[in-house]
């Protein structure tokens, strides 16, 4: 069972729009989202959420993130969180934009947000939630995911992305991850 939600992302009113923080953007989308009380703490801000199975825990790191492991890691051994209870969130260069799915372990696809949480688990084996931003055609990758997402992508991300991928990220949390992984492996959702 999936115990722990880490969404990747970087701190800061300037990163917002960024397509490094895909993950950040989704998470406020979810339905239960203005449900969540957030707290300070483990280096980032953290919720719990009640449900059947026992405590959610949902985590924004502020360490930016390159340093997400630390965020993570911290809460994880506090809270007895094992590598496989943990779901990564995060954006994937490899996926077109419009694409969405879980998978388990992997490459880490030069994320430094993937590196650093295998550095402090001393595991890639943990769940995944990626949503494609797609490749740029230009070498400038640092610059192509700290820029902002244009207004036609932001709406298929609003209006067409996030509404499936929270209906996979339910299914996780209810069923399991094997469930959600079964079922959304690779989601591409036309505009």
């Amino acid at each position: 069972m999936i115990r722990l939600y880490a969404f990747l992302g970087n701190h800061g009113r300037e990163y917002h729009g960024n397509r490094h923080n895909v993950a950040w953007q989704f998470l406020e989308t979810l339905p239960f989202y203005g449900e969540l009380r957030w707290e300070r703490g483990f280096k980032g801000r953290f919720a719990v959420r009640e449900a059947e199975g026992g405590r959610l825990w949902f985590l924004k790191p502020e360490t930016y993130m390159n340093l997400s492991g630390d965020s993570v890691a911290q809460l994880m051994r506090f809270h007895h969180i094992e590598p496989e209870e943990l779901l990564a969130i995060h954006d994937e260069l490899e996926m077109a934009l419009g694409s969405f799915g879980f998978k388990m372990g992997g490459g880490l696809g030069g994320h430094n947000g993937l590196r650093s949480l295998e550095a402090r688990l001393g595991t890639r084996d943990f769940a995944r939630l990626r949503f494609g931003i797609g490749r740029p055609e230009h070498p400038d990758i640092a610059g192509y995911v700290l820029s902002d997402f244009s207004r036609e992508e932001r709406e298929l991300l609003e209006c067409r992305v996030f509404p499936r991928a929270a209906e996979a990220l339910q299914l996780c949390m209810t069923e399991g991850f094997s469930e959600a992984l079964a079922k959304y492996p690779k989601v591409k959702v036309e505009p």
